[in-house]
């Protein structure tokens, strides 16, 4: 359509509704309702069911999030909160296995990065209807009691996800090393400030795997992912005696190899490296890196069931697998 002035007007085509449907498979709206919603308690013959369900597909109708939400007391919109670090392999497939196992529930994973300058979080449940909030640590209080003044439910890690049957992934890989004789330990601290708080877990579980362990607690040293940045450290390193590294995780695992290699040194006899999540490139470093495996499906199901426990108002077991966490010995150790 052109307007008085020469411009385009474009009409948006008209959405269908409900009604429509009604009207196409001659039945009420209510029908339309108890269909398409599959209330419980109602007997629709099947014959009428049949006409609904293949109206609905002729006019491509598709049911408004309020009204699903209405029927079912909750909206199916599920928000992960990404805290403000970078978006490196393991979240990447943390966050695909999570959609798919939501997705498996019926509900649908939206993600949210918080950020200095970005909306509040309460404002984004709000804009984006979520029923469920899923956290990668706590938030603090007022942003929980907005929360929950909006009726949302917050579902954030608790004790049960640190997994307190097996030893913590720090724990591991101080203990993999220890285990192939090496007494001294060193330990990659990244630079990027939005690692930190996961990065001083893990350091946690290395100091505690050493001081069980009878040796010295780890030479901690921080490191960009920069080759000439991380040579350094690897005389550094090789000055105190340090002959095993625990790197905060692959990508600094791998950069760290290549330095090594940079020094004019070799790995894993002049200094073996363990890394953390286990990035499919983890296997085709050079050489191939020995990391800790997490199984990432697992934990996706994990805090899936959560979710939907919380929207039901059920308890959810929290055992977990121990093969949720093990060491894959590659060359590098």
């Amino acid at each position: 359509m052109i307007t008085g002035e020469g411009q385009f007007h474009v009409t948006p085509p008209r959405r269908s509704t409900s009604a429509d449907v009604a009207r196409e498979a001659g039945v009420s709206r209510a029908t339309v309702s108890y269909v398409l919603n599959d209330r419980p308690g109602q007997v629709i013959p099947e014959a009428t069911r049949r006409r609904v369900l293949e109206a609905a597909e002729r006019l491509e109708y598709r049911p408004h999030a309020s009204a699903k939400a209405l029927a079912a007391g909750h909206s199916d919109v599920v928000l992960l909160s990404i805290p403000d670090l970078p978006i490196g392999p393991s979240i990447s497939r943390f966050v695909e296995e999570l959609a798919g196992a939501l997705a498996g529930q019926g509900l649908t994973l939206v993600t949210h990065l918080m950020g200095a300058h970005g909306r509040p979080l309460p404002d984004v449940c709000a804009a984006v209807a979520a029923s469920a909030v899923i956290g990668f640590d706590s938030f603090d209080e007022s942003t929980l009691q907005a929360l929950r003044r909006m009726g949302v439910r917050v579902v954030l890690p608790d004790e049960a996800d640190h997994f307190p049957a097996m030893p913590p992934l720090g724990r591991m890989q101080a203990g993999h090393l220890l285990a192939r004789g090496h007494r001294s330990i060193g330990y990659l601290m990244p630079a990027q400030p939005g690692f930190r708080s996961m990065a001083e877990e893990r350091l946690r579980g290395v100091r505690e795997e050493c001081h069980e362990a009878g040796v010295e607690p780890p030479l901690v040293l921080v490191g960009e992912l920069d080759i000439s940045a991380l040579t350094p450290l690897v005389s550094q390193w090789r000055e105190r005696g340090v002959t095993g590294v625990c790197a905060f995780n692959d990508e600094h695992a791998i950069a760290l190899l290549a330095a090594v290699r940079e020094a004019g040194l070799s790995v894993p006899k002049d200094l073996a490296v363990v890394g953390a999540d286990d990035i499919p490139m983890a296997r085709f470093a050079a050489p191939a890196l020995s990391t800790v495996y997490f199984d990432l499906q697992e934990a996706g199901r994990h805090r899936a069931e959560a979710v939907v426990a919380s929207l039901s108002g059920t308890p959810v077991s929290s055992t977990v697998p121990s093969t949720s966490l093990r060491l894959r010995q590659r060359s590098s150790t």
